[in-house]
């Protein structure tokens, strides 16, 4: 089945190059896997810097499961904290640390190399319209 429509193989082309840019940034944060980036990343950004897990798993695109199985060892080593949620005790929501800031800054260095890199190696100069093609893709709900 080589004569495949471009719409398939752009989503194709668009899960292959996904893996390969999660491991170019896993190897590259210092120590930060991607998705631990994005968890530190969207924390950093919330309301006092915590958010109820179930809204942190939509925010990086996973299960609340999934989220759990990364906060467990993010917390151990000190980038994050755990607690009950005031307005539901069956709740649970995370909160950004001293030490997740202080990874965040030094990954945030290290993603905004990488990212130059990237885009100039394929001849790229505003990436705000991938941006936004990407901010709409993500918006569809299946």
């Amino acid at each position: 089945m080589s004569n495949i429509q471009p719409s398939v193989a752009f989503f194709l082309e668009l899960g292959r190059t996904q893996a390969i840019m999660a491991r170019r940034f896993d190897s590259g944060l210092g120590g930060l896997g991607l998705t631990e980036f994005m968890i530190l990343y969207h924390l950093s950004t919330a309301e006092n810097e915590r958010m109820r897990r179930i809204d942190l798993a939509e925010k990086v695109g996973l299960t609340p499961s999934g989220v759990t199985r990364l906060l467990a060892p993010m917390e151990k080593v000190g980038l994050i904290k755990r607690e009950a949620y005031a307005e539901d005790a069956r709740v649970s929501q995370v909160m950004l640390v001293s030490g997740g800031k202080r990874k965040l800054e030094e990954g945030m260095e290290r993603a905004e190399v990488l990212t130059e890199d990237i885009f100039s190696a394929v001849g790229i100069k505003n990436p705000k319209a991938l941006l936004e093609t990407l901010r709409k893709l993500g918006k569809i709900r299946c």
